[in-house]
């Protein structure tokens, strides 16, 4: 299955955070929205993403002030991305080779979406029910 299958059954809405705001408004972000991760953008440019393990490396090296601090002082600016044309497989490869749990979704330098490795395990799971249920019929009839 391609991403851009997954992405068709996500929301639409891709949410996203400036370098400018603060840690504490993306920790309320995540928060509120139950999600582990924001891209940060500029305009339509996807300058980093900030996540869960960025603020708490953040809050292990400087506390609480943390939270006062720009998103851009945390977020990581080399950004793994993925396409529409991905597989589930591809991506699931690449989270595990590279320890990650979200990818940004860009088409032509835009983005599109975003993907998370429990996207992921969502599908799987519905593929292999749906394996399971044509074995069972297979037998069934056989």
């Amino acid at each position: 299955m391609k991403v851009s299958q997954i992405l068709g059954d996500k929301s639409a809405d891709v949410i996203s955070i400036a370098q400018d705001n603060s840690i504490g408004e993306v920790v309320k972000l995540l928060s509120e929205r139950r999600i582990g991760a924001i891209p940060v953008m500029k305009g339509e440019k996807l300058m980093g993403i900030i996540s869960e393990r960025d603020i708490v490396r953040g809050i292990a090296i400087r506390g609480g002030e943390v939270l006062e601090d720009s998103v851009g002082t945390l977020m990581t600016t080399s950004v793994i991305t993925c396409t529409p044309n991905d597989t589930v497989e591809q991506l699931m490869i690449m989270m595990t080779e590279r320890r990650i749990r979200h990818l940004p979704v860009l088409n032509e330098d835009k983005m599109v979406g975003m993907m998370s490795i429990g996207d992921l395990v969502k599908v799987r799971l519905q593929e292999t029910e749906q394996e399971a249920e044509a074995l069972k019929e297979y037998i069934a009839h056989a």
